[in-house]
Protein backbone atom coordinates (compact mmCIF):
# COMPACT_ATOMS: atom_id res chain seq x y z
CA UNK A 1 0.00 0.00 0.00
CA UNK A 2 1.69 3.18 -0.43
CA UNK A 3 2.99 5.08 2.09
CA UNK A 4 3.09 2.51 4.38
CA UNK A 5 6.63 2.40 4.01
CA UNK A 6 9.83 4.68 3.11
CA UNK A 7 11.78 5.18 0.05
CA UNK A 8 15.23 3.88 -0.68
CA UNK A 9 16.78 7.21 1.61
CA UNK A 10 14.29 6.88 4.51
CA UNK A 11 12.28 9.21 4.20
CA UNK A 12 8.56 8.10 5.07
CA UNK A 13 5.98 8.55 1.82
CA UNK A 14 2.50 10.20 2.12
CA UNK A 15 0.09 7.49 2.24
CA UNK A 16 -3.38 8.13 0.18
CA UNK A 17 -4.94 9.24 2.92
CA UNK A 18 -3.03 11.41 4.11
CA UNK A 19 -2.49 12.76 0.73
CA UNK A 20 -6.34 13.43 0.75
CA UNK A 21 -6.50 14.91 4.60
CA UNK A 22 -3.75 17.32 3.70
CA UNK A 23 -6.20 18.45 0.56
CA UNK A 24 -9.31 18.50 2.47
CA UNK A 25 -7.35 20.35 4.80
CA UNK A 26 -6.01 23.37 2.58
CA UNK A 27 -8.88 23.87 0.09
CA UNK A 28 -10.82 26.57 1.95
CA UNK A 29 -7.72 28.41 2.98
CA UNK A 30 -6.62 27.71 -0.63
CA UNK A 31 -9.90 29.06 -1.57
CA UNK A 32 -9.54 31.93 0.04
CA UNK A 33 -6.13 32.80 -0.85
CA UNK A 34 -7.18 32.29 -4.92
CA UNK A 35 -10.02 34.88 -4.24
CA UNK A 36 -8.00 37.22 -2.34
CA UNK A 37 -5.67 36.81 -6.01
CA UNK A 38 -7.86 36.69 -8.75
CA UNK A 39 -10.99 38.09 -7.29
CA UNK A 40 -13.42 35.84 -9.08
CA UNK A 41 -15.06 32.97 -7.37
CA UNK A 42 -15.78 30.72 -10.21
CA UNK A 43 -11.98 31.15 -11.47
CA UNK A 44 -10.63 30.65 -7.66
CA UNK A 45 -12.42 27.35 -7.46
CA UNK A 46 -11.17 26.53 -10.55
CA UNK A 47 -7.74 27.56 -9.81
CA UNK A 48 -7.81 25.41 -6.81
CA UNK A 49 -8.96 22.00 -7.75
CA UNK A 50 -6.49 22.67 -11.03
CA UNK A 51 -4.24 22.81 -8.26
CA UNK A 52 -5.01 19.99 -6.01
CA UNK A 53 -5.32 17.79 -9.24
CA UNK A 54 -2.08 18.37 -10.16
CA UNK A 55 -0.78 17.89 -6.73
CA UNK A 56 -2.07 14.37 -6.76
CA UNK A 57 -1.39 13.58 -10.10
CA UNK A 58 2.33 14.50 -9.85
CA UNK A 59 3.21 14.29 -6.34
CA UNK A 60 1.33 12.35 -4.43
CA UNK A 61 4.05 9.75 -4.10
CA UNK A 62 6.30 12.48 -1.81
CA UNK A 63 7.03 13.23 1.91
CA UNK A 64 4.05 13.95 3.82
CA UNK A 65 5.98 17.05 5.18
CA UNK A 66 6.56 18.12 1.38
CA UNK A 67 2.73 18.65 0.30
CA UNK A 68 2.64 22.15 1.74
CA UNK A 69 5.11 23.78 0.17
CA UNK A 70 4.76 21.89 -2.60
CA UNK A 71 1.16 22.68 -3.29
CA UNK A 72 1.49 26.79 -2.21
CA UNK A 73 3.76 26.61 -5.56
CA UNK A 74 1.94 24.85 -7.40
CA UNK A 75 -1.07 27.54 -6.56
CA UNK A 76 0.78 30.18 -6.93
CA UNK A 77 1.71 29.14 -10.16
CA UNK A 78 -1.70 28.62 -11.23
CA UNK A 79 -2.94 32.30 -10.23
CA UNK A 80 -0.22 33.66 -12.22
CA UNK A 81 -1.07 31.15 -15.39
CA UNK A 82 -4.67 32.73 -14.68
CA UNK A 83 -3.15 36.55 -14.66
CA UNK A 84 -1.09 35.47 -17.90
CA UNK A 85 -3.85 34.66 -19.79
CA UNK A 86 -5.94 37.38 -18.84
CA UNK A 87 -2.96 39.72 -19.79
CA UNK A 88 -2.94 38.28 -23.37
CA UNK A 89 -6.63 37.98 -24.17
CA UNK A 90 -7.03 41.23 -23.44
CA UNK A 91 -3.87 41.72 -25.65
CA UNK A 92 -5.82 39.94 -28.43
CA UNK A 93 -8.87 41.87 -28.14
CA UNK A 94 -6.76 44.77 -28.16
CA UNK A 95 -4.74 44.19 -30.75
CA UNK A 96 -7.34 42.70 -32.94
CA UNK A 97 -9.40 46.61 -32.29
CA UNK A 98 -6.61 48.41 -33.33
CA UNK A 99 -6.63 47.15 -36.93
CA UNK A 100 -8.49 49.08 -39.22
CA UNK A 101 -10.61 48.12 -42.40
CA UNK A 102 -8.85 48.67 -45.61
CA UNK A 103 -5.05 48.26 -44.62
CA UNK A 104 -2.50 46.68 -46.42
CA UNK A 105 -3.00 43.13 -45.74
CA UNK A 106 0.53 41.60 -46.97
CA UNK A 107 2.59 44.38 -44.19
CA UNK A 108 5.45 43.04 -42.95
CA UNK A 109 5.33 45.20 -39.67
CA UNK A 110 4.58 42.89 -36.14
CA UNK A 111 0.95 44.78 -35.21
CA UNK A 112 2.37 44.07 -31.73
CA UNK A 113 5.44 46.77 -32.41
CA UNK A 114 2.96 49.30 -33.05
CA UNK A 115 0.41 48.79 -30.65
CA UNK A 116 -0.62 51.37 -27.74
CA UNK A 117 -1.48 50.29 -24.57
CA UNK A 118 -5.21 50.51 -24.34
CA UNK A 119 -5.77 53.57 -21.71
CA UNK A 120 -8.47 51.77 -19.48
CA UNK A 121 -6.83 48.74 -19.15
CA UNK A 122 -7.08 49.05 -14.97
CA UNK A 123 -11.09 49.97 -15.39
CA UNK A 124 -12.84 47.43 -13.97
CA UNK A 125 -15.40 45.96 -16.36
CA UNK A 126 -19.03 45.11 -15.45
CA UNK A 127 -20.56 41.49 -15.70
CA UNK A 128 -22.08 42.20 -19.86
CA UNK A 129 -19.03 43.32 -20.68
CA UNK A 130 -17.34 40.97 -19.41
CA UNK A 131 -20.05 37.83 -20.88
CA UNK A 132 -19.53 39.79 -23.92
CA UNK A 133 -15.97 39.51 -24.43
CA UNK A 134 -15.75 36.32 -23.46
CA UNK A 135 -17.96 35.42 -26.21
CA UNK A 136 -15.54 37.29 -28.76
CA UNK A 137 -12.62 35.00 -27.15
CA UNK A 138 -14.32 32.20 -28.29
CA UNK A 139 -15.20 32.84 -31.58
CA UNK A 140 -11.35 34.33 -31.99
CA UNK A 141 -10.38 30.79 -30.89
CA UNK A 142 -12.47 29.42 -33.39
CA UNK A 143 -11.24 31.74 -36.34
CA UNK A 144 -7.68 30.87 -34.60
CA UNK A 145 -8.18 27.04 -35.68
CA UNK A 146 -8.88 28.37 -39.24
CA UNK A 147 -5.97 30.26 -40.24
CA UNK A 148 -2.79 28.40 -42.25
CA UNK A 149 -0.72 26.81 -40.06
CA UNK A 150 2.37 29.02 -40.12
CA UNK A 151 0.30 32.22 -39.41
CA UNK A 152 -1.38 30.38 -36.48
CA UNK A 153 2.00 29.34 -35.19
CA UNK A 154 3.35 32.63 -35.28
CA UNK A 155 0.66 34.39 -33.74
CA UNK A 156 0.53 32.32 -30.32
CA UNK A 157 4.52 32.09 -30.06
CA UNK A 158 4.14 36.17 -30.11
CA UNK A 159 0.92 36.62 -28.54
CA UNK A 160 0.55 33.64 -26.28
CA UNK A 161 3.93 32.39 -25.74
CA UNK A 162 4.76 36.11 -25.58
CA UNK A 163 8.60 35.06 -27.33
CA UNK A 164 9.44 38.42 -29.01
CA UNK A 165 10.23 38.11 -32.86
CA UNK A 166 13.73 36.89 -33.14
CA UNK A 167 13.05 34.31 -30.67
CA UNK A 168 9.91 32.91 -32.97
CA UNK A 169 11.80 33.22 -35.58
CA UNK A 170 14.54 31.03 -35.01
CA UNK A 171 11.49 28.50 -33.13
CA UNK A 172 10.07 28.23 -36.63
CA UNK A 173 12.91 28.08 -38.87
CA UNK A 174 12.06 31.25 -40.54
CA UNK A 175 13.38 35.20 -41.14
CA UNK A 176 12.00 37.70 -38.72
CA UNK A 177 10.51 39.13 -41.20
CA UNK A 178 8.41 36.35 -42.54
CA UNK A 179 7.53 36.52 -38.42
CA UNK A 180 5.87 39.83 -38.92
CA UNK A 181 4.48 39.00 -42.31
CA UNK A 182 2.95 36.08 -40.71
CA UNK A 183 1.45 38.04 -37.76
CA UNK A 184 0.16 40.96 -39.61
CA UNK A 185 -1.88 38.56 -41.94
CA UNK A 186 -3.05 36.45 -38.98
CA UNK A 187 -4.14 39.54 -36.81
CA UNK A 188 -6.03 40.97 -40.52
CA UNK A 189 -7.44 37.57 -41.04
CA UNK A 190 -9.11 37.23 -37.27
CA UNK A 191 -10.17 41.16 -37.56
CA UNK A 192 -11.92 40.48 -41.02
CA UNK A 193 -13.77 37.28 -39.73
CA UNK A 194 -14.91 39.68 -36.75
CA UNK A 195 -16.28 41.96 -38.53
CA UNK A 196 -17.64 39.04 -41.00
CA UNK A 197 -19.53 37.82 -37.61
CA UNK A 198 -20.90 41.53 -37.52
CA UNK A 199 -18.43 42.09 -33.80
CA UNK A 200 -16.42 45.32 -34.01
CA UNK A 201 -14.60 45.24 -30.73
Amino acid sequence: MQGSGSDSGGVKLASRSELSAFLAGVERRAFKQALFGVRDEEAALDIVQDAMLRLAQSYGDRAAEELAPLFQRILQNAIRDWYRRQKVRSLWTTLLSSLTPGRDDDSDQDPLETLQEAGDSNRESGPQENLERGQVLEIIEQELSRLPARQREAFLMRYWEELDVAETAKAMGCSEGSVKTHCSRATHALAEALRGRGITL
